[in-house]
This record gives C-alpha cells, sequence and structure tokens, in this order.
C-alpha cells in the first residue's frame, strides 16, 4: 500500500538521520573544545551560548533557576543547551537525508549563533573568540554532508533474506563502521582539547598552590566564646570554604595566573592612577576580618549566606592612594565600578567603600588563598552591601565614575542601584515538616544585619506573643548571630516564626517582597507536627 510504503521510507529515514545528526553534533562540539583548548577555553560554544542565555535571562527567571536549582542552575543550563541540541541535530541529520545541503547548512548556521553569541560575551578578546563555534560548525556540516549522502536505503539485493542490506552504496555494517569512526575521532579531539585546555590552567594552579599568604598587620579580633551554640542543626558560625554559597553567572570558572594578574584604578576624580601586581598588594599591611556575606538572590530563609575570615588590602586606602575623595568629601566620583576578567560588572558607592567599614581587595578565605570559584587571586568585598554590588571575584579593574554615567550589569536588568543588606532571621532547626517529640525542643538559627548589628530575636509559635530567644555572642556588627529558644512542644501541628532587631533598634518587617529589585524581606517560619 502507498500510504505504509511511504511511512516505513519516513521511519527508516529517520532511523539513519537521526545517528547521522547527532553523529555531526558530536563532532563539532569535539572540534570546537579542541579549537577552544588550543585558543581560550572560555571561548567554546556551550560556554558562550549559555552565558549568552544567562545575560538575556529575565530577573524574574533567573531567581526561579536559583530557587529550584540552587547551586546546580549552570549545569540545568548546560544540559538543556545540549539537550536542545540533540533535537535539532537529530532534525537536520533526518533532513539531510532528503537534503543534504540544507542539513550541512543548518550545521553551519548553528555555528554562526555560537560565533555571534562569542563576540557579545563581555569578555570577548576579538575574532578570535569565534574560530572554536566555526571549526566545529564546519566539521559538523562536513560530517553530516558525508554520513547523510550514504543513509538512504534501498532495496536488498537478489540473494533475499540472506543479502546484507546496503545504505547508499555502503553495507549497514559500512555505515556503523563510519559512525564508529566518526565517534572515536570526536571524542578524541574533545579529549585532546580538554587536554590543552588542562595544561592553560596549571600556571594559574601552580600560582595558587605556591602563594603564601603574609600575616596580617591587623589582625581579626580574638572570636568570643560563646559564638557557636550548641544546638544540634544550627549553622557554624564560620562557613568552611568548601560549604560557601556561591552565585555567579561564569559557566566555566576563570582559573588566573596570579603571576600574570594586574589590577588597575583610573577614572573620574583619580589624580593618580594605579596598577597593582599581586606581589604589590601582598607586600601592602593587610586586615584580617570576620565579615558574613549575602546574595540578593536570598529568599526569606535562604542558604545563600555564609560568614569566613578574610584577608586583604584595605580598598579606602588603594583609593586614597589615587586621589580618590568620596562624595561627603567634594569628590567627584559617587559609584565605584569593578569589572572581573569575565567581563563581570559591579557598581558600589564611593561613600559606602570610603566610610571606615572593612571594605577590602581579599586575597585569603579562611586562612587559604582565596579558592578558584570564590575569585583567585583577588575579589573585592564591602561589608553591608548585598553582594551583586560589591563582592566582584576575579577582580582586575575598577573605575571611578557616577551612577548618573553608568549601569553596570545588574542595574542594567533592573536590579536597585543601591542594596543595603537588610535585617533577616533563619530558623535553622527543626527543619520544616519535621516531627519532634513532645516536651523541650530547642529552636535556634542565625540572623544578621550587616553594619548594624543584631541585638534582639523573638520567636512566636502559632498565633501566640512573641518571646525573647537567647543570643550567642556577638563577634561585631559585621557577622551573624547565633540564636536559641526552648519551646515546650505541645502534640498537633505548629508554625514557628522568628523575627530580630537591629542595632538601630528597626524590627524585622513582616511585609514580603521578592528577592528583586533589591533584596527579599519578611519573616522566616516553618510548620512542625508533633505527634
Amino acid at each position: 500500500m502507498p500510504g505504509v510504503s511511504s511511512f516505513r521510507s519516513k521511519l527508516v529515514r529517520a532511523a539513519q538521520g537521526a545517528p547521522a545528526g547527532l553523529l555531526a553534533a558530536f563532532a563539532a562540539l569535539g572540534v570546537a573544545e579542541l579549537v577552544a583548548g588550543l585558543v581560550r577555553p572560555a571561548a567554546g560554544p556551550v560556554t558562550v551560548v549559555g552565558g549568552a542565555v544567562i545575560d538575556r535571562t529575565p530577573a524574574a527567571v533567573k531567581d526561579f533557576a536559583i530557587r529550584t536549582f540552587g547551586e546546580d542552575d549552570k549545569t540545568v543550563l548546560q544540559l538543556g543547551i545540549l539537550a536542545i541540541l540533540a533535537l535539532v541535530a537529530a532534525a537536520l541529520g533526518i533532513l539531510a537525508v532528503s537534503h543534504r545541503r540544507a542539513g550541512a547548512a543548518g550545521v553551519l548556521l548553528f555555528g554562526l549563533v555560537g560565533a555571534a553569541a562569542s563576540l557579545s560575551r563581555p569578555d570577548s578578546t576579538g575574532i578570535g573568540d569565534v574560530l572554536p563555534s566555526i571549526a566545529g560548525a564546519v566539521a559538523g556540516a562536513l560530517t553530516l554532508y558525508v554520513l547523510a549522502s550514504r543513509a538512504a536505503p534501498r532495496p536488498a539485493g537478489p540473494s533475499g533474506a540472506g543479502s546484507e542490506e546496503a545504505t547508499g552504496g555502503w553495507s549497514r555494517r559500512g555505515f556503523l563502521t563510519a559512525a564508529g569512526v566518526t565517534a572515536v575521532a570526536a571524542a578524541s579531539a574533545g579529549a585532546l582539547g580538554r587536554f590543552f585546555t588542562g595544561r592553560q590552567g596549571q600556571g594559574a594552579l601552580a600560582s595558587r598552590d605556591d602563594l603564601v599568604l603574609p600575616e596580617p598587620a591587623s589582625p581579626a579580633p580574638a572570636v568570643p566564646a560563646g559564638v557557636q551554640l550548641k544546638a544540634p542543626g544550627i549553622t557554624a558560625f564560620t562557613t568552611p570554604n568548601p560549604d560557601f554559597y556561591r552565585v555567579d553567572t561564569v559557566l566555566t570558572v576563570p582559573k588566573v595566573d596570579a603571576g600574570a594578574w594586574r589590577l588597575r584604578i583610573h577614572g573620574r576624580g583619580v589624580t593618580r592612577p594605579r596598577a597593582y601586581t599581586l606581589d604589590q598588594l601582598l607586600a601592602r599591611p593587610l586586615i584580617e576580618r570576620d565579615i558574613t556575606l549575602t546574595c540578593v538572590s536570598n529568599e526569606v530563609g535562604g542558604p545563600y549566606i555564609g560568614n569566613a575570615r578574610w584577608l586583604g588590602v584595605p580598598l579606602a586606602e588603594l583609593l586614597r592612594e589615587a586621589g580618590v575623595r568620596p562624595p561627603s568629601q567634594r569628590g567627584e566620583a559617587d559609584q565605584l565600578v569593578a569589572r572581573s576578567v569575565d567581563g563581570m560588572t559591579l557598581g558600589s558607592p564611593v561613600e559606602d567603600v570610603m566610610d571606615g567599614r572593612d571594605a577590602m581587595l581579599a586575597v585569603g578565605m579562611n586562612g587559604r588563598p582565596l579558592p578558584f570559584e570564590h575569585g583567585f587571586p583577588v575579589r573585592m568585598l564591602v561589608p553591608g552591601l548585598y553582594g551583586y554590588v560589591s563582592a566582584c571575584k576575579w577582580i582586575e579593574d575598577i573605575e571611578l565614575t557616577t551612577f548618573d554615567a553608568y549601569d553596570p550589569y545588574w542595574v542594567k536588568r533592573k536590579w536597585a542601584r543601591l542594596a543595603p543588606i537588610k535585617t533577616q532571621a533563619r530558623i535553622d532547626t527543626p527543619r520544616p515538616f519535621a516531627r519532634p517529640t513532645a516536651g523541650p525542643v530547642t529552636v535556634a538559627g542565625v540572623a544578621w544585619a550587616q553594619r548594624r548589628g543584631i541585638t534582639r530575636v523573638e520567636i512566636q509559635v502559632d498565633d501566640g506573643p512573641w518571646q525573647d530567644a537567647d543570643l550567642a555572642a556577638e563577634a561585631g556588627i559585621d557577622t551573624w548571630r547565633q540564636w536559641s529558644y526552648r519551646w515546650s512542644a505541645t502534640p498537633g501541628g505548629h508554625t514557628i516564626a522568628v523575627r530580630a532587631t537591629d542595632g538601630t533598634g528597626a524590627v524585622q518587617t513582616e511585609q514580603r517582597t521578592r528577592t528583586i529589585p533589591d533584596g527579599a524581606s519578611g519573616r522566616h517560619s516553618v510548620f512542625v507536627t508533633v505527634p
């Protein structure tokens, strides 16, 4: 029957074309990774397309991704890009069985998309960044053209059932052999690319391994006894480096060679522009401080906050040496724009950086050189401000300007220009939907209001009165503070809420707001059931 025959023909084309398309995509990615390893790893097509997607993602979608996937959001994005690529590749393979040139042209078009994305990235180094995408596309198009030219089935020979089905002049075995050779070649190219990428990062790895942090000229004050409560399930006062939250836009963590790193200070009101090497910064008097950092994407009760002991160069001193004055002293610039090696820009108020707080260019974290994920060799941090306006990782440039003259990365995406951290408290234990036994139950957590400190934490069970929690010792106004409350639990379902009061006397608001545009507000609560 003609209809059945046509349907079977389409199935055969799909069975032959889809694998050809997937192999072409595999070849394209392998060659692109090889070229990126030789040219610049950050210019790989998946990385640049993923970066372009992040740049163009609405803030609400970005917040949804962080809430849903946490620190795995970039992995999910990369897997999503690969899944879409696989579907399109399979479709192009099916098309190429009947229209080889059109299928190959589709692969080339994807290469152009990758090339355009590479040029659109803020850290683009120019025309060289397009080479991985273009080389990969050419390799993929040629692979698809050759495989598709042999993928059209033809009837079996006169020997009937004992004959081997042929495909376009090749036996099925021949087609599978060609596919296998393509797969091995693509995998080899990708492995070689990863090898070259690893070699490029060896200098950075060695420079971090060899870095010896000097002793601080101004050590951190001794942490008072009692800052860490003995409450099972409560967050540690000091967050270990591997557990410290990470929120940024890079798909490939920059590996910066400390020996080649440079920092430039320039711009409006800078009468003496400066450039520093890492050795020059390390030779200066360093300060050591315990400081809690908070991400603006942290929902009420969320995990994107951590406390560490930081070692660094006082930023205000560097600015004064460059001739910078804050606006309160008739300085020309009111915004400090920090630029990262990946092109990210963050804008901080000059007044806040120079008002006496411990704003610094950090080189150490909890007694070790900065991890690569947290900005090695140097990052900026300003206590009391959300990270998107203060905590530039992999910093390489500081430009003094005005808020009217320039909008940094997140401000262009509708986040606020000014973002002081809001007063918040979080319940760490019991966890939501826990089932504690009746009787004494320890409710505990952390509260923070950097630059103001925490003076009171209160607990409310159901609709009862607010009751004072016990506060741990305070390590400083720039760190979070632990608290605990002894609750006599009774059978049934209960809602436990918490609120904090900061050093100005302001009580944490109960009004719930989303993270956009300047951080979430509201009171954290958990529901538990006592059997």
